[in-house]
């Protein structure tokens, strides 16, 4: 009974062998060409996308698409091959897709609101934005998440659900901003000059526009001191270097005026003594007259 057993179960093996050992040749070489077909159309793809002048985001975007959808139909092909049925197929995808679904709802809403952003383009890769607390620039867009690359060169990820129902600040979507610089200064200095002084410096800036023309102001006029405000328009991309360029340039072009910054000051006012012992009673003000010092 035990030979016969053995030799059924040999009968067997050979039996699922002569069948399912051809399929599972064919799978295992559609497994290695369809590898390298991905790879292939990926490298056409981006080439193509390239050549196009696709916007950078929806580069990132399409390839991340593109590879899942490959992948998906590489595994129905070699699933039809080892002999699955396309509706039984169709059955697992489904019934996998609601389990992968139910776990990853936060995964989900990453992919709509990566949607969302290539649709409505709040920004785009290569913008300066801030959303979240994060400064940066935008690196890579793709499925899932945005990644951004901040000013100190950190990498910073973050899911698209979140960026698309958070207030982004776009920095660089208007191609020129206003730099605002703020001073104060003591109430005996000559206002006139002084604008006219900081205007004059910022007109030399070469990153600057001229329409509109730099300008200076009185703000407001404080306990001790004048407050002045000064603007002027910069291309975009140049922010920061021109900010603190007019910054210092401002700042040198007062210290060779001899025009100084406030500094706060009060003034303490000590009465005469005899003033002060008049709010003394008579034998107090003996006291104090005697020891120098009351009590």
């Amino acid at each position: 009974m035990d030979k016969d057993f053995w030799v059924h179960v040999k009968d067997t093996f050979f039996e699922f062998l002569m069948h399912i050992g051809p399929r599972a040749i064919y799978a295992l070489v559609a497994l290695v060409i369809g590898i390298f077909g991905i790879k292939i159309i990926m490298r056409i793809l981006k080439r193509v996308l390239r050549k196009s002048k696709v916007e950078l985001s929806l580069q990132s975007f399409v390839g991340s698409l593109s590879i899942f959808i490959l992948w998906g139909l590489l595994i129905f092909l070699i699933g039809s091959i080892l002999g699955i049925e396309a509706s039984s197929f169709l059955a697992i995808f489904g019934a996998a897709g609601i389990a992968i679904g139910l776990a990853l709802q936060g995964s989900l809403a990453n992919f709509a609101g990566g949607v969302l952003i290539l649709l409505f383009k709040p920004f785009r890769v290569g913008d300066l934005i801030k959303v979240n607390e994060v400064l940066g620039f935008v690196v890579e867009i793709d499925i899932l998440y945005t990644r951004v690359k901040t000013y100190d060169g950190l990498i910073v990820t973050m899911p698209n659900g979140n960026v698309s129902n958070s207030d982004v600040d776009n920095r660089t979507m208007e191609p020129y901003r206003r730099i605002g610089l703020n001073f104060k200064f003591n109430y005996d200095v000559d206002i006139d000059f002084v604008l006219q002084l900081i205007i004059e410096t910022m007109k030399k800036h070469p990153r600057i526009t001229h329409d509109p023309e730099p300008d200076a102001w009185l703000d407001s006029i404080g306990e001790y001191e004048l407050k002045v405000i000064a603007r002027c328009w910069v291309p975009s991309e140049e922010y920061y270097p021109a900010y603190w360029e007019q910054l210092l340039a401002v700042k040198k072009a007062l210290d060779a005026q001899g025009i100084e910054m406030p500094i706060p000051k009060r003034t303490i006012y000590q009465p005469e003594m005899k003033e002060v012992m008049k709010n003394f009673p008579p034998q107090k003000q003996s006291e104090v007259a005697e020891n120098g010092t009351h009590k």
